[in-house]
């Protein structure tokens, strides 16, 4: 049997220190990345944290207007609990949440995991011409 993960959105429950550390010493997107960053980035976003007897052991954010748009970011399992559907149950809290429907536009950026998020309705931009971006993949490290 699985232990049920819970999943919160309650900001008060993160483990902001935790966070941090697997995103500046673990992730391949954020490595280096201060802590006063990310608390500001926790502070200004929609946040769920995945937690198994009282240990973060998941967290997703999404950047929204909860209107027209939202930008899913930093969604990570920790390694040692991987394989265990708990990407899945952490998406479906995502996706589920009542501010997050109804919108026109919901992006997100993946190098590993297209399997997981197509699951969810996500796909290659129908125009990808359309889209630009500023991006500065060692900005942390500098």
């Amino acid at each position: 049997m699985i232990p049920h993960l819970t999943i919160s959105s309650d900001k008060t429950e993160l483990d902001v220190p935790a966070i941090h550390h697997f995103l500046s010493t673990q992730s391949a997107w954020a490595s280096g990345i201060a802590l006063a960053t990310v608390q500001r980035a926790i502070d200004h976003s929609l946040c769920f944290g995945g937690t198994l007897d009282g240990r973060q052991v998941a967290f997703a954010r999404v950047v929204s207007d909860y209107a027209t748009f939202a930008y899913l970011v930093d969604v990570y399992v920790l390694e040692e609990y991987r394989g265990r559907g708990y990407s899945k149950r952490l998406m479906e809290a995502v996706m589920a949440h009542p501010d997050l429907q109804g919108l026109r536009r919901f992006m997100l950026a993946t190098s590993t995991a297209h399997g997981l998020y197509a699951r969810y309705g996500f796909t290659a931009p129908l125009r990808p011409e359309t889209l630009m971006e500023r991006y500065f993949p060692d900005l942390y490290r500098q």
